[in-house]
C-alpha cells in the first residue's frame, strides 16, 4: 500500500525535473517540499483503518477496496494532482520557450520542442491510467487489468525513447535564467509607470548601432549567442535591447539573429568559389549547429530548402 502511494511523488518529481531542465539557475528550495503534501495526505487517511490494524483487517481492507472511501478519495486526489501538474508543466514550457526565443539565438529550442512532445505523450499515458482506474472501481475489473498490462508496455517504450533522446542530445538543456522577464511583462511594467512604449530618437540610434554591429562584427556566427552578449558589446541594457528587438521590431531575438544567418548563408551559396562546401559545412559556418533548425529557418525566409536554393541559382 505504501509502495502504491509513492505514485503521488512521480508527477511532482517530473514537474521539478522540467524546471531544472528549463532554467540554468534552478535549485531545490524548502518550498519545493510542499509537493510532498499529497503523498502525506494519502498515507495519513490510511492510518486508522489500514496501517494501525492487524494483518487480517489489512487483507479485508484490500479485498473490499471498491467500497473503501479512503481508496476512492486517494484515486480522486491522485487524478486531480495529475491534471494540475500537467497544466503547470505546459505553462512552464510555454514560458521557457518564449524566454528562449526572446533572449537566445542558439539551437537549444529543439530541447523545448522535445520536452513538449514528451509531456504530451506523458499526458496521454496518464489519461489511459485514468480510464484504467475508472474500470478498477467498476464491475469490469478485468478490463482494468488488461489496460494495466498495456500501460506497463507503453512505459517501457517511453523510457527507451527518453533515453534515446537524452543520449542524442545530452547538452541541449539548462539555458534560461529564471530571473529573466518576458517582454510582455516588461511592457506592463512600463505602462504601470505611465511610460509610453514609443519609438523615440534614442531607440532609432540604438537600432542603427545594433544593425551596424551585427553587419560589421557578425556576432550571429556564434551558435550560442545571447542577447546578453550583444548588450555587453554595445553597452545597451538588456531590458532596452529586448524591448527594442522583441517589441519595437516585433521579432523574437531568435528570429532576428537567424535572419542574418540565413542572409549570410545565401551569400555563401551564391559564391561560385565555395561550391565545394556542403550544406552541413555552410550551416556550421553561419552559426547553426543543427541541420533541422537550419533547414526550417532557411525555408521560412526563402520558401525553399538550401539544396533547392543552390540548384535554382
Amino acid at each position: 500500500m505504501l509502495r502504491n502511494t509513492f505514485a503521488y511523488l512521480q508527477i511532482p518529481a517530473f514537474y521539478l525535473y522540467i524546471l531544472s531542465v528549463c532554467y540554468s539557475d534552478f535549485k531545490l528550495k524548502p518550498k519545493h517540499f510542499l509537493h510532498v503534501l499529497p503523498f502525506l495526505i494519502a498515507n495519513a487517511i490510511l492510518i486508522p483503518r489500514f496501517y494501525l490494524v492487524d494483518l487480517a483487517s489489512k487483507i479485508n481492507f484490500i479485498v473490499n477496496r471498491q467500497n473503501r472511501i479512503e481508496l476512492q478519495f486517494n484515486h480522486v486526489l491522485f487524478h486531480i494532482q495529475i491534471i494540475v501538474y500537467i497544466i503547470a508543466v505546459f505553462m512552464v514550457l510555454k514560458k521557457a520557450k518564449k524566454l528562449y526565443l526572446e533572449n537566445h539565438a542558439g539551437t537549444s529550442i529543439n530541447s523545448y520542442n522535445w520536452l513538449f512532445q514528451f509531456t504530451t505523450v506523458l499526458t496521454f499515458l496518464y489519461s489511459v491510467v485514468l480510464i484504467k482506474n475508472i474500470f478498477k472501481f467498476s464491475e469490469y475489473q478485468n478490463i482494468s487489468e488488461w489496460i494495466k498490462i498495456a500501460v506497463l508496455l507503453f512505459q517501457l517504450i517511453l523510457i527507451c525513447w527518453y533515453l534515446f533522446k537524452a543520449l542524442q542530445h545530452p547538452n541541449l538543456f539548462r539555458n534560461i535564467d529564471s530571473k529573466l522577464k518576458l517582454v510582455s511583462d516588461l511592457i506592463l511594467e512600463e505602462k504601470k509607470k505611465k511610460q509610453l512604449i514609443t519609438i523615440d530618437k534614442k531607440d532609432n540610434e540604438d537600432l542603427l548601432k545594433l544593425q551596424q554591429y551585427i553587419i560589421e562584427e557578425k556576432p550571429f556566427l556564434n551558435p550560442s549567442l545571447t542577447i546578453q552578449d550583444i548588450s555587453n558589446a554595445l553597452e545597451i541594457p538588456v531590458r532596452n535591447l529586448s524591448l527594442l528587438i522583441n517589441h519595437q521590431l516585433n521579432q523574437h531575438f531568435y528570429d532576428f539573429i537567424n535572419a542574418y544567418r540565413i542572409e549570410y548563408a545565401k551569400k555563401i551559396l551564391k559564391d561560385t568559389t565555395k561550391n565545394d562546401l556542403t550544406i552541413l559545412e555552410i550551416l556550421y559556418e553561419v552559426g547553426f549547429n543543427s541541420k533541422s533548425s537550419f533547414n526550417t529557418a532557411f525555408k521560412k525566409y526563402t520558401n525553399s530548402t538550401p539544396t533547392e536554393y543552390r540548384k535554382n541559382l
